[in-house]
């Protein structure tokens, strides 16, 4: 007859057993852990790779139906649609660096920088953003002509103030940069004017009002 001992030695060597849910789960629950997916790719990621092998199989097709008028041409133009929105993806719209040398000044008389911030005050109180940022801008660098920080020039683009005034208000040189490029988007390209962006513009505006230019050392100075 076993003994007690004979039964402990028994339970000792019997498998420990899970039920199959509860074990699936608990491995779920263990692969969802964060340091198990550092490495993945990001969804863009995903998503481009996606892109590239359709395209690479629409090119394997297209040599097997070129045989087929028809049907070789129905691939080449899903092939050229997929390859123009992997550029735009990729690249942006086109045309962006095109549209940011317009002058900052129109054909229009020359006004005063507070001429001009009235008219941009009167354009955002009708809702009218773009025409306020446009003016609200020239006022901002016409300020500066006024001061003498920059020479009036005809012609003379945002970017191209913005980097000028910068080497006499190297503080403010990030925000004119900003301001610039805000402005060429707006005045040249597709980009909505809001509140937000007249009022950014207005708000640097006061700023460089009271900002003293710094002096440039004399050359040979320690």
């Amino acid at each position: 007859m076993p003994t007690w001992g004979d039964w402990v030695r028994v339970a000792a060597d019997a498998p420990v057993t899970v039920p199959r849910d509860a074990a699936r789960e608990a491995a779920r629950e263990e692969l969802l852990k964060p340091e198990y997916h550092r490495h993945d790719p990001t969804l863009l990621q995903r998503l481009s790779s996606w892109l590239w092998d359709q395209l690479d199989k629409l090119l394997g097709q297209l040599g097997s139906a070129a045989s087929n008028g028809g049907t070789g041409l129905v691939l080449f133009l899903v092939i050229a649609v997929l390859i123009g929105a992997a550029l735009w993806w990729r690249l942006g719209r086109p045309g962006r660096s095109a549209t940011t040398t317009g002058a900052l000044f129109g054909a229009e008389g020359p006004r005063t920088a507070d001429q001009h911030r009235e008219a941009a005050r009167r354009h955002a109180a009708e809702g009218d953003f773009a025409s306020a940022v446009r003016e609200q801008m020239r006022a901002l660098v016409r300020s500066l002509e006024e001061r003498t920080l920059l020479d009036p020039r005809p012609g003379r683009t945002a970017d191209e103030a913005a980097e000028e005034a910068g080497r006499h208000l190297p503080a403010h040189a990030p925000a004119l940069r900003e301001a610039a490029r805000l402005f060429d988007d707006i005045a040249f390209g597709e980009r909505p004017a809001d509140q937000h962006g007249y009022q950014q513009l207005a708000d640097l505006d006061q700023v460089l009002r009271r900002t003293r230019p710094s002096t440039p050392a004399p050359v040979g100075a320690p």
